[in-house]
Order: C-alpha cells, then structure tokens, then sequence
C-alpha cells in the first residue's frame, strides 16, 4: 500500500494513507522506508505528534510547514495572514481555521509543482486538533498535486478520536510465526525453554516492539528455562495502574487464579488447574478474568500482554505468591519436570531450607550438563539463599559465583563472593575466593589488578589442588598477556606456570596450552613453537572456550588465520548455544578479526554490533579490538581517528596494554594507507615495542613498509630481521608472502621484482584480498619508480579494484593517486557512506556556517537550544567533521 502511495505520488496523483496499530507495532518503521522509498524523486517533509504539544495549537502544522515558510509571499493575502498569524510570525487576531487549511493546501500544491512532495506524520494521535483538522482537511482535497500525506497514529478504540477518520487506513497487526521468534531470538542473550518463548510470543501477539524489550532488563539467567520473578519486568506508570486497577475491582478467586497463572511460566493449562484445585480455587474464577479480557485459557494460558503478567504477580503479597509456588510445585511432575518443580519448592519457602537447596543444587548440575550456564546459575543462587549452615553457605556462593561469571554477569558473580567471604572459609575455599577476584578483575575492566590477583591464586593453588593451579595460571597469563606493557608480571607468571607442580594422572587438554604459551613469554617464539602447533592442532573446543585468547595469539604467532577463524566460528556457536557471555565477547572479537583479515569486512561489522549489544546488555567492558581493526583498514580519517581515540582513553584509564598496541598499530594503518609514512612509523615502532610476543607478527610489516617509505633503511632492515624469525617456523602462504613483499622493500632495486612476484604468488594462493592488494601496491609503485609505466599501471589498477572492493578507502586512494601520476584519472569508487542531510539539518548547517549561535538558529526556526545541538551533531557526523569552521567547506 506504501508502494502505491509512493508510485501515484511520482505519477502525479495525489493520495493520503493512515497507518495505525497498537504501540510498538512498527508504524514509524513503516513511515521510514516510506519515506526512503520516495527520497530519490521527492521531497520529504516530516512532522510528528507530541503529546505535551496537543494543547499548543497548530504545533504540529507549524513542524511540518517550517522549511516551507520561505514561499508565504507566494500565497494570497488572507491565506498568508491567517497562516503567520497562527504560527506567531505577525500580529493579528485570531485566524480563520479555513483560511489556514486553505493556506497549508497551497503551500504544498506550490512545493508539488516543482517536485513530487511527500509529507509523513508521525504520532499522528498527538497532534494538537487544529493541526490535524487542517491536515485532515488537506487529505481529502488533495488532487492532481502530486502530494502525498502518510500519518502513522494509534488505534482509533484505544485513543481519543485523532480527527483522520474516513481517510484511507492501513492496519498493521503483529509478526506471525517464524518471524516472531527470529525477533525475539534476536535479542536473547543465552538460550530460552522454547515453552517459555512460546507464551512470550502469545502474549506479546508478534508485537516488534514488546519482543524487543520485553527481554531488556532481564538476566539470562532470569529468562533461563522461565525461571523468573514476573515482577521483575519493567512497567510503565500508567500501564500499570491501568492494570492494577482492573485487578482491584476483581474477586479474590479470580485474582488467584490470575497469580497462579502468573507464577507458571509456561502456560500450562493443566498445571493451572491442578493447582487452582489444590488451592481450592472454583472453576468459574476464569471466566471473570476472561471477561475482563485479562487471560485466555485455551490450548494454552495466555494473558493479554506480558505486562499483565507483571502486574498481577507484582500487585500480590509475599505470602500469596509462596502459597501459589507451593502448589505448583506438589503439581509439577518431579520426573517430567524436575527442574520447575525445585524452583517452584524454592520460591514456596521463606527461610532456610536443606533439602530444597539440594534439589536446587541438582537441578544446577542438569542445567549445566545440557549447557544452560544462566540456569544452573540462577539455581545456585537461590540454592545459596537456601542454605543456613556457613560453611555450605560459603560452598554454594563460591559455585554460585562461578556461574555468575561463566553466564555473563560479572556484578552479580562479585555479590555472592563477598556473601562467601563473610563466612569461615577454608584454605582451598580462600584460593578460589582469590582466583574469582582475578576472574571478575579481568572480566570488568582487563587491567593491570587482575593479573596478580590471578598469580598470587594460583601459587596459592599449588599444594591444594595442582589441577585448578595450572587453569589460574593459564587465566594470569591470558589477563597479563591483555594487560601487556602496562603489566609488569607476564615473565614472573610464565616462569612460575613452567615451575608449577603437574597433578598425577593423564594430562589434562589445558595442560599443552599452557606449556606451550608460557614457554612463548619465558623463552621465545622459536622453542615454543613446535609445541603450540600442537596446541592449535589438539586443543579441544571447551579449552579454548576458558582461555579465548590464546586462540588469537597462537594463531598470529604461527601465521595461520585459518585456524582463528574455525576456532573463533566454533567458540561463537558454542557459547551461543551455551549462553556464555562472558566467553561469547571475546569469541566474536576474535571471528571479527579473522573477517577484516580475510577480506570480508561487512560480516566484521555484523558481529561487531552484536558484540556492543552484548557489553551493553551484561554491562561488562567491550573488546574493541576487531573496531580498531576495521576502522583502520577502512581508512575513514575522522571515524578512524575518533574510534581508536576513545578506545586508548579507555585503555589507558584501565590499564590494558594490549589494547593500547592496537591502538598504535592500526593508527599506523590508517595512516600508510593515507600515504603519511612518518607518522606511520611512529605508531608501528610504538606498537611493535608494546604488543611484544604473539600479535606483534602483525606490527612488524608496517613497521618495514612505513620505515623503508620514510627513509630509515636501518630501521626497515632491522624489523625484516625480527619478522624473518617470526616467519622461519611457519609454512602458510599468508607469512611467506608478507615476508617476500617486506624483503622486496630492503633488499634492493636488483633483487625487489622477484620479491614482488613471490608475495603475488603466495598471496594469491592464500586467498586474502587485503594483503594481495597491499603486495600488488606496493609492487605497482616500484614499477612506477623503476619507469616501467605500463606493467606498473597493471599492478596499481589491481590494488584499486580490490581495496575498493573491500572498502579499504584509505589505501584505494592512495592507488588512485599513484594512478594519476600516471596519467590515469580514476574516478573516485570508494562506498559512498554519508548519510544526506536532512532539510531541517541543511538548514540549520547553513544558519551556522553563516555565524549565528545555537539560541540565534533556535529563535530562527522556532526550536530549543538543544534541538539545534542535537541536529548539529548529526551534521557534523554525516559530513565527517568537528567543528563549524569546518562548515563552509564540508557544505
């Protein structure tokens, strides 16, 4: 129907749609791609509703018609008097409605004649009623105009009349079946018992916006398996009163038999039963809160919207909803549904209770076998609460808290460690209290407090459990190798992990890894080398899950990009299917990574939006390795800049290391592939001396490229020697090729051709697009300065093609410049990004390229001071600059 709209609009026929449905249906989306899909014929003008506005009349008119007020004196005299005098620009008195209707008619007719005009309205029901009485009144007698105006308001039952009736209406319903359940598995953090997204998706009746948010605020392990405290969701005030309301005027028996529905997550219509009966509950309780359109009992228990559900088990005492949880569990199945039936004991009880916490305690061990980490989780907690007796107390924290971490819930992991602390613990019980200190340390901020925290764990380990030592030494090194030069303990853990005692028995699958990355930091790449291929190669999955990345380290030390992007895609599966948020961050940095190198930088983008939702939702510290990575291949100069900014402050402010040497690193990108080698020399030396073992196999090429291009032979020289030891021991094409172009560039003009010609091979071979584009660059500007113009325009227009192709704009342009030395004009193909300006924003840029203050252009167009500051930054992001003396030329 948009379509058509849209279509006719552009034809030269006029029409006007009214999209309504209920609050979070999608309407505004609706209205987006409306107006996407007309913005290469049209003008788009906007307006929307605001409901502290409705009393101010003609607001919303005014919002809509303001970038047209430059062509009043086009109108005849009564139409032009009555409109200024309705939008405050003369005085007068009060004006004619029908003249100002009449006005608003011609304006848009005037705008039409030049181009086709599409207006579209949101919030439509907000609308203060003289603006959508002239609106209306403009709809109906649109013509041959070619204006088309597209409203998006509420349903008309739930909200006052909105002055849009008998216009043409497209009623938008909810997301059905598979489309609702991608949604909602969208946003879910860890897996989710598919009966409880089943009543989920009944409740909330495919409505976007509900099975977007209705998950926000909740924990993994609050959504696990449904094992929730329904009030726990978030309630808007005048919903829940609403809500509350209604219920209070209900009996007791169906205000029951309500809370019993509520407590039971899975819409279970014969275990709502059975526990009304137990309850003493009579049957016809139902069909008063049926009636009230609160619940229907069908094939399944569904109320009218989630909230409902939070409302009613929120309005109940805490000795109703113990009542309700008790006889749901005598009815729950302790076979069929083991879990259920504890967690419905364990909400039945008010004080301390041993035998529920050992069913809890049980149910743990099955959630955690079949890899719901939120789940096992949320019973250990409760086990906890459970538990009088301190020592078992403390026992049940220390566990409860491990799953905390393990699920993605750093805060709540460090609550339950102090609650352990507060009792008597035991030797042992004292080193895993450190070692989960260390842990949380490192999942919270990655600084230089976790890696001694972990150390002084593990030595502590040694004597009581050898096992459990090696792991935490494993986690020292991990967190130190992140910690990086800021850190001063990485030599002192490895030495000791290598001195450490091994238990009896079979090695464990971590015991290679660690011998293999401690022998790494204590005794060079070339004897640990032999032992981390093996590693690479007979690591199994669940190792590299504990210790993500050694998975990167390794990887880079031996050249193979290859195993990062298996092993990472596998971690990322797994704790997908898992819910292990805390491993998931780090996996999806480690893929994301593996994307950038290997060319493919929009699936980079992808899992790097996933991992920021992620951080944000668990509220722990995002890994912006893999941004730095693709902001520095990307070579957009102020988003790379501003991105790898905020990421060092950041760094700095923690005290991780590593990120910092990215930092530097892929700065020395951004600017190699701008061409200004100096600075780039800079940040690769910087880089290579901070990011010691492992990742800095990659600072070491561009510290040859910028070296040998800013004229320090010695320095280039001496960087091939340390990357030739680093390449020796690996055999992939990916090492041998960035070894023969970074030899190409010291060896000399006699021995480069064939230099170039082996990284072409090799490269070509490997298959990764962001390095044979750098090789075929680098050779096509030798070629240029040896004279040999032709063979040289060959090469440079393959680097071109494919750095355009990836979207490495900085290093394609640095290929169309030596193509134009060339005499080739190659016109500019990089992605074109920026968003255009909107008509509001072109204005208010021009207002102040032009020299007026925010409250000058805010009196001008009839804003606040702060609406001015909110469209400027949008200006100065989509034009790419930062400040207003950049104005004039971005403009």
């Amino acid at each position: 129907m948009l379509d058509r709209v849209i279509a006719d609009v552009q034809g030269g026929r006029s029409g006007a749609l009214v999209v309504r449905g209920e609050p979070g249906i999608g309407k505004t989306a609706l209205l987006q791609y409306a107006a996407a899909a007309a913005a290469p014929d049209c003008r788009v003008e906007r307006a929307a509703g605001v409901e502290s506005e409705m009393e101010l009349a003609f607001a919303g008119l005014h919002q809509l018609c303001a970038p047209m007020l430059d062509r009043l004196d086009r109108l005849p005299g009564p139409q032009r008097a009555a409109l200024e005098a309705a939008f405050g620009l003369s005085p007068g008195a009060a004006p004619d409605r029908f003249f100002i209707a009449l006005a608003v008619l011609a304006l848009l007719s005037d705008l039409a004649a030049e181009r086709p005009l599409v207006c579209v309205v949101d919030d439509a029901q907000w609308l203060d009623r003289s603006s959508a009485q002239a609106l209306a009144f403009v709809a109906r007698r649109l013509g041959a105009e070619s204006v088309a105006l597209v409203f998006a308001a509420r349903e008309p039952a739930r909200e006052p009349d909105d002055g849009l009736s008998g216009l043409p209406e497209l009623m938008v319903g909810g997301l059905r079946g598979d489309d609702a359940r991608t949604l909602l598995d969208s946003v879910l953090l860890g897996p989710l018992d598919r009966r409880v997204a089943d009543r989920i998706l009944a409740e909330t009746g495919g409505n976007p916006l509900a099975l977007l948010e209705l998950p926000r605020g909740l924990t993994s392990a609050e959504l696990a398996g449904g094992f929730v405290v329904p009030d726990g969701l978030p309630l808007s005030g005048r919903i829940e009163e609403n809500f509350r309301r209604r219920l209070e005027q209900l009996p007791p028996e169906a205000r029951r038999l309500l809370l019993v529905a509520a407590a039971e997550p899975i819409g279970d219509p014969a275990l709502l039963w059975r526990a009304a009966a137990r309850l003493g509950i009579p049957a016809d309780a139902a069909g008063i809160a049926e009636q009230e359109e609160l619940i229907d009992i069908g094939a399944r228990v569904r109320f009218r919207h989630p909230l409902v559900r939070s409302a009613v088990y929120g309005a109940a005492a805490p000795r109703e909803r113990r009542d309700v949880h008790r006889a749901l569990g005598l009815v729950t199945d302790s076979e069929a549904d083991p879990d259920r039936r504890a967690w419905h004991r364990a909400n039945a009880v008010a004080a301390p209770d041993e035998g529920v916490a050992e069913e809890l305690e049980r149910s743990a061990g099955r959630a955690k076998a079949r890899g719901g980490l939120a789940a096992a989780a949320a019973f250990l907690e409760r086990a906890t609460a459970l538990t009088a007796a301190p020592g078992q107390r403390a026992e049940r924290a220390l566990r409860a808290a491990q799953a905390k971490l393990d699920a993605g819930a750093p805060g709540a992991a460090l609550e339950l460690l102090e609650l352990a602390e507060a009792a008597p613990l035991g030797e042992l019980q004292r080193a895993r209290v450190d070692r989960l200190h260390g842990q949380v340390a490192f999942a919270y901020r990655r600084g230089v407090d976790a890696p001694p925290l972990l150390l002084r764990a593990a030595k502590r380990l040694e004597p009581l459990d050898a096992r459990l030592a090696r792991e935490t030494y494993l986690d020292a090194l991990q967190a130190a190798m992140v910690a990086g030069a800021l850190g001063d303990s990485m030599l002192q853990i490895a030495r000791s992990a290598r001195a450490a005692p091994r238990p009896p028995g079979r090695p464990a699958p971590a015991d290679l890894l660690l011998d293999g990355v401690a022998l790494l930091f204590s005794g060079g790449h070339a004897a640990a080398a032999p032992l981390l291929k093996r590693a690479l190669a007979e690591t199994p999955d669940e190792t590299w899950t504990r210790w993500p990345w050694f998975v990167a380290l390794i990887a880079w030390e031996l050249w193979d990009l290859d195993a990062l992007g298996q092993i990472a895609a596998r971690q990322v599966a797994l704790a997908r299917d898992v819910g292990a948020i805390t491993t998931l961050l780090p996996a999806l940095s480690m893929l994301e990574m593996a994307s950038v190198h290997a060319g493919d930088f929009e699936a980079a983008e992808a899992l790097l939006q996933e991992a920021e939702a992620l951080a944000e939702a668990t509220g722990t510290t995002p890994w912006p390795y893999a941004q730095i990575v693709l902001a520095g291949w990307r070579g957009r100069t102020s988003e790379a800049e501003a991105t790898i900014d905020a990421a060092v402050r950041d760094a700095k402010a923690r005290g991780e290391g590593l990120l910092l040497g990215f930092g530097e690193l892929f700065t020395a990108v951004l600017r190699t592939g701008l061409g200004v080698y100096p600075a780039a020399l800079v940040g690769a030396r910087q880089a290579s001396e901070r990011i010691g073992m492992g990742f800095v196999t990659r600072a070491l090429p561009e510290l040859v490229e910028a070296a040998a291009y800013s004229g320090e032979p010695a320095v280039a020289a001496a960087a091939l020697s340390r990357l030739r030891e680093l390449t020796s021991t690996s055999t992939t094409h990916w090492a041998r090729g960035v070894e023969a172009y970074a030899m190409a560039l010291v060896d000399g003009d006699e021995r480069a051709d064939a230099h170039f010609r082996a990284a072409l091979e090799h490269l070509t071979r490997d298959g990764r697009d962001p390095y044979r584009a750098r090789a075929h660059l680098l050779y096509g500007e030798w070629l240029r300065r040896q004279q040999r113009r032709g063979e040289a325009r060959e090469q440079l227009h393959h680097a071109h093609d494919l750095f355009t192709a990836l979207g490495a704009e900085a290093f394609a342009r640095r290929a169309a410049r030596e193509l134009l030395t060339l005499g080739e004009n190659v016109p500019d193909r990089t992605p074109q990004t920026a968003e255009p300006l909107t008509a509001r924003e072109s204005q208010i840029a021009q207002l102040a390229r032009d020299g007026l203050s925010n409250p000058e252009i805010g009196a001008r167009l009839f804003i606040s001071r702060r609406t001015v500051e909110y469209h400027l930054a949008k200006v100065f992001t989509k034009l790419d600059i930062r400040s207003r003396t950049q104005l004039a030329v971005a403009l």
